[in-house]
C-alpha cells in the first residue's frame, strides 16, 4: 500500500518490515488448540514441519521419529523468543515512519504495535 500511496522509498520499506516480521512472528508463535481454532500439534499430524519442531530437532536429531520430545526440547520457549523479536522489530518499522500529529496515525500505529504484542501474549 506504500508503494501504491506515492510514500517515500524510506516509508515503503517501513511498511515491508512491519508486514514481513508480523508474518513471521505470527507463524512462529505457538497456542492450544482453543486459541488457534485447530488440535494441538495439528501441523505435526498433517506433516507441516514448524519453527517449535526444527529448534527441538537441533536438540534431539532424532525428533524425526519421536516428536514428542518437542514438549521436553527449549523449542517452543525458543519459538517464542523468536517471536517476541519479531515483534520486536513490528515495532520498530512502525516506529520508523515519519511522525504524524494526526490522532488517527497515532491511533492507528500503536493499534498495529498492540497487535503484536496480542499474538505473542494470547497463550499465557
Amino acid at each position: 500500500m506504500a508503494l501504491s500511496s506515492d510514500q517515500t522509498p524510506e516509508v515503503a520499506m517501513s511498511a515491508f518490515e512491519y508486514g514481513k516480521n508480523l508474518a513471521c512472528k505470527f507463524h512462529d508463535v505457538t497456542g492450544t488448540s482453543a486459541s488457534l481454532g485447530k488440535g494441538s500439534l495439528s501441523d505435526i499430524r498433517q506433516g507441516i514441519v514448524t519453527a517449535p519442531i526444527l529448534f527441538a530437532m537441533e536438540e534431539f536429531p532424532w525428533l524425526k521419529s519421536a516428536l514428542e520430545y518437542v514438549w521436553k526440547s527449549r523449542g517452543i520457549q525458543m519459538t517464542t523468543e523468536l517471536a517476541i523479536k519479531h515483534a520486536n522489530l513490528v515495532a520498530a518499522a512502525i516506529d520508523s515512519l515519519p511522525e504524524s500529529s494526526n490522532i488517527d496515525v497515532t491511533k492507528s500505529r500503536h493499534a498495529l504495535i498492540n497487535l503484536t504484542r496480542i499474538l505473542v501474549t494470547r497463550n499465557k
